[in-house]
Order: structure tokens, then sequence, then C-alpha cells
């Protein structure tokens, strides 16, 4: 896990260097840089599998002929490397680099559908002379690239690239962007100007002053065959999600997991505590019972009661890490330049959560972000069942049910019978306005395989592959990556979620809860309490708590400066009144909030990434 920076031409070193320290953060413990005949390719490295200097890089293989920078993580590293061995490759170094490189060297490109991982990653092939890019099946780590002065550049954050252009500056599709948040870490936009993203399961290669790209992973041509009865699908999840753990606990350093208290947290520890004594074997860590808890303390987001029952569950400790919002205000400038994107709730409770990870020297988590996009665990998703479910009584009461249960201040507050009346029109309703407006507007949806997924699928692959998921896959690269700790996914294992999305949307909503196949799998390792815990909060930062109390005066004095309101990024007049609204409404909800925050965002980010001097000389 590191940071990536790579030009076709050979830069001064000075500058080489320049660029690739603006990623320090990524990689804290170490830096290189190797030129090339018209090749320069830079490195910032986390040290997590080999911690030798076998281990660093730029990398070589094959006598020099192949040289790599990447970043990111081959969890089944163990076997492909076994794979290769029994070919003949002889490995200097017990790292995940350099049997990425030799499988690259033994099948070329098609050594992706090999690898279980992340990553995004150059390999210059000096033979060849050509760059080889590739980023993994969904985009959990970044990668973007410029032409600057007619050469190809690329890099793992923006700011990697900005010292090689002319004139640093707002994309043309920045207002664009701004007011579509979950839309645009799926396409090639970027927030600069003259910076493009190298999409998600996508690999090309840059030769001749040219970049070819071509797509190598598309979920839908890795459909799986389900089991028919619900109680195998589950012993199959289980199975798939255990291993997914598994693998991923492989490193040289100890583990760690950002634990919240909900489903999908406390089945990650819950299941690396079953590897755990199953003795996981080869690189499998034993050291791995340290779970982090933020806290919120007096505010509706405070989970730590459920965490702490977790780990009484499992009999190891907790650290429970305050999340204070003065304590580094000084620092949101920089908190922004390093996030250098734009969301709807503010990066301070996560990076400070990775902060204190990094500070109690863990340097890697396993947690469980992607569950709730592959299962629904967002009861706004419920009544795309409706299509699915046809005139079946007992399955629009059971979608009606889990629904009320999610939400239970949107029943009505009357009888039973009247309640039900109620949610059949509202059913009727509902069923009539996603009929009318039919698929949503997917970049797969002309793919046969994408018809033989039920309406409910069809919703969650769109929000995994085209709008939340990819957005959240970024924001928790930065949030971690700001301290230089990595996040490994169990959930987001290839093998996990072409199981997932193969499933039918009646195994994800049953007998009132949504996520069924994940709770009914993983319950035997943890608290019934937490297995079929129906309230969801999510880990979010409280902003309408903290810009009524503790961050009141210092949002006034933003919304009032002259500098808010000389920018050109915002309504600065419409921003200002709902900050406010939130402020001075006693009944203000959180949505209200977060819209108040996504207005305040642009400022930020024009303050803290656009004004910056990133001149090296």
């Amino acid at each position: 896990m590191c940071g990536i920076f790579g030009h076709s031409g050979s830069l001064p070193e000075q500058l080489a260097m320049h660029c690739t320290d603006t990623l320090s953060h990524r990689g804290p413990d170490g830096s290189g840089i190797w030129k090339g005949n018209g090749i320069t390719l830079g490195h910032r490295r986390l040290s997590i599998l080999d911690l030798s200097d076998q281990g660093k890089q730029p990398m070589s293989y094959a006598d020099q002929r192949y040289w790599i920078t990447y970043n990111g993580e081959i969890y089944n590293f163990v076997e492909v490397r076994a794979e290769l061995e029994a070919k003949g490759h002889i490995f200097r170094s017990s790292s995940d680099t350099e049997v990425l490189l030799a499988a690259y060297s033994e099948w070329g490109e098609r050594c992706l559908l090999k690898l279980n991982g992340m990553w995004a990653f150059a390999i210059w092939d000096a033979t060849e002379q050509n760059i080889f890019l590739a980023r993994d099946r969904f985009g959990k780590k970044p990668l973007f690239y410029a032409f600057p002065q007619g050469h190809f550049a690329f890099a793992s954050e923006m700011k990697a690239l900005l010292p090689l252009l002319d004139q640093v500056r707002p994309s043309p599709d920045f207002s664009w962007m701004s007011q579509n948040i979950f839309l645009y870490e799926a396409t090639e936009k970027c927030l600069i100007d003259g910076i493009k993203r190298f999409p998600a399961g996508h690999c090309g290669y840059f030769k001749n002053g040219r970049l070819t790209t071509k797509r190598y992973w598309n979920t839908l041509d890795h459909l799986v065959q389900i089991p028919q009865t619900y109680e195998k699908q589950v012993e199959q999840f289980r199975e798939l999600f255990v291993d997914a753990c598994r693998i991923r606990m492989r490193s040289d350093v100890p583990l760690g997991t950002a634990l919240s208290g909900g489903l999908d947290s406390s089945a990650t520890i819950s299941a690396m505590a079953q590897v755990s004594k199953a003795r996981g074997g080869e690189r499998v860590s034993d050291s791995w019972q340290h779970a982090f808890v933020a806290t919120f303390a007096g505010t509706p987001l405070d989970e730590s009661r459920f965490a702490q029952t977790v780990v009484d569950h499992l009999g190891i400790r907790a650290t429970f890490i305050p999340i204070d919002p003065l304590m580094e205000l000084d620092k949101l400038d920089d908190y922004f330049y390093k996030f250098e994107e734009l969301y709807i709730t503010s990066p301070i409770p996560m990076i400070q959560t990775y902060k204190a990870i990094k500070s109690h020297g863990i340097s890697v988590t396993l947690d469980g972000h992607g569950a709730d996009e592959l299962m629904s665990g967002y009861g706004s998703s419920l009544f795309e069942a409706f299509l699915d479910c046809g005139w079946d009584i007992a399955a629009i009461n059971d979608i009606m049910d889990t629904y009320h249960d999610l939400f239970p201040s949107d029943s009505v507050q009357l009888s039973r019978a009247q309640n039900r009346l109620v949610d059949y029109m509202k059913f009727m309703v509902a069923r009539t306005l996603l009929r009318r407006g039919g698929d949503r507007d997917c970049k797969d949806r002309g793919h046969d395989r994408f018809q033989e997924l039920d309406h409910f699928n069809r919703h969650l692959y769109h929000m995994v592959h085209d709008t939340v998921l990819p957005t959240l896959l970024r924001n928790y690269d930065r949030y971690a990556m700001t301290s230089g700790v990595e996040i490994r996914m169990p959930f987001m294992d290839h093998r996990v979620v072409a199981f997932l999305t193969s499933v039918p949307w009646h195994s994800k909503i049953r007998g009132g809860f949504t996520k069924s196949i994940a709770r009914d799998a993983l319950s035997p390792f943890m608290p019934a309490e937490i297995a079929y815990r129906k309230s969801k909060i999510g880990f979010n930062s409280p902003i309408v708590d903290w810009m009524k109390n503790e961050m009141r005066e210092y949002f006034l004095d933003i919304v009032n400066s002259h500098e808010f309101s000389n920018c050109g990024l915002i309504d600065a007049s419409a921003a200002r009144q709902q900050v406010e609204n939130v402020i001075h409404d006693e009944n203000t909800k959180y949505v209200e909030g977060e819209k108040a925050w996504t207005s305040l965002v642009p400022f930020f980010w024009e303050r803290s990434v656009l004004k910056r001097d990133y001149k090296w000389n």
C-alpha cells in the first residue's frame, strides 16, 4: 500500500521526487525514484509485506526488463507465487510486488484475472518500450493521469500531477460534479482541469505517445450459479466471507478493525476471530485483536455500547476514540488538501479515527465497507423489490415491516389495520412510479446478463458500480491514507461481490431484515443482539450538533468572511442562509445539516487545494 508516480520522460530527479513526495502520507516508510530510457517512476512506501529492502520499489524483474511502481495488496500472492514457482520462476523477496511482476511476465495482462486484491500499478517493459497500467476491479485504489507538455504522467492522487501542469484550475465540469457528488467517481471526470481518472476494472498501455485502455472486469460476466435453497446460500456465503477475511489477514505487521458496533464491521472482526482459531495459514497475522471505536458522546451517532458488546463477546479489548471537532480545527485545510475531493459530510471523524489507529502502531485494518450497497443496508432501496414480489401479499408485508422497523418514525400512528391500508397505498404508488421510471441509468444496462438480474439487484448493481460505492471506496482510501493506514475490505472480495450480485432479492430482504443472508451466515460468530440489530446509524459526522454547538462560531465566522463571499465556486448567499438555518432552527434534521455542509465544501476545496503553490523550484 503506497503512493505511485510516473512520467513518460526523463524528468529532473528533483522534480520527480517533489511530485512523489506529495504522496508521503500514503507511504511514510520510504521512497524511491528510478529513471530509464524515456521513463521515470516514483514510489512512496508503506511497508506491510516484506519489510526489508528487498520489498522496496520501484522494483525490477527478469534482468531488469520490467520495472514496477505499485499501490495495493495481492491477497492471494501465496497461491500465485506457488503456481509461478512451479513454472520455474525464482523470487528474491517475500513480497507480493515481486509476485505481481512475475505474474505479468508469465501471463501478460491476463494475470489480472488471477489476482485477488486491490491495486493501481504501472509496469515499464524495457523491451517493448511501453507502460502497462491497471486498476483493481472496483476502484479501491486510485489512479489519475494527465498529458503535461505532451508527456504522459500518472499518480495515486491529483496533487502529485499538479507541479507538472501549466495552470491549476477547476475543471469545466466542476459545477456539475459539485451538484452530483455521487456520480462523478465512476467517470473519468476530475475536479481539476487537465487530469483524468483511470477507470476501475480497466487496464491499458501507453506507447508512442498514445494511451489505449480496455475493460478487463465486468461483474456481470462473472455471475455464479446460486444454490437453490436459502440454507445452502447462507452456507456458501459464510465460506466465501471467512476465506475473504483469511487472505486479508496476511500481513507482516499487526492488524486492526475500525469497529462501529453495526453488523458489517462486527461481522468482519468476528470472522477474523474464527480465522485465528482455525490457524489461518501462511503469512496470516496472529496480531489482529485491535478494535478501534470512534465515539460521539452525547450525539445520536454514538454506537460505543454496541461495539463494547462485540469485543466482550470476542474476549478482546477496544480502544475508544473520542471525536473532537475542535481538537484539530486548524488542520482542516490540510485534511481537505489530502482528501482533495468533494463529499456530503465532514472528513474530521474518519480522518481522526485512522490517525488514532496509526498512533497505536496499526497500519492495516479490515473493515466492513461495501455490505450496505451489496445487500441493501439502506432502507430507501427496499421499495425497489416491489417490482419483483408481484402480488405476493406476504412478500409485500415483509418489505413494509422491514422498512417500518428501520424507520419507525415514518410509520403512521394508527391501528394495525389502518397502517396496513396506508402501506398498500404506498405500495401501489411506489410500484407505479418504479414501472414508469424503468431501470436506472446504468452503464451496463445493455449487457445481456444485466437483464437476468431482478429489479432489486439491478438497483443495487447501479449503486455498487456507478454511484454510491465507488464514491465511498474513494473516500475511505483517502481518509485512511492521510495517516498511512491501509483498509482491506472482505465484503469487496470479487468472489463475494459476484456471489451477492447473483443472489435473488428475497435472500437479502427476509423475515423483516435487510442483509439477511449475511446476518444468518455470520450470526454464529457474534452476539445475536448485533447480528439481528435493526437500528442503523452509519459512520458520519454529527454535523447538525456540531454546527449548533462546538463549531457554531467557526461556521458563522466562515460564512460571514470576505473570502467566503468572494469564492467563485459557490452561491455564498444561499450557502450562508443554509448554515444559519441549521444553527438557529431548533428542529433541524440531519439531511438539512448535510445540505448545508455540502454547500460549503467547494469553498474549503478552493482554499485548501486550488490556492496552494505547487511550484517545485
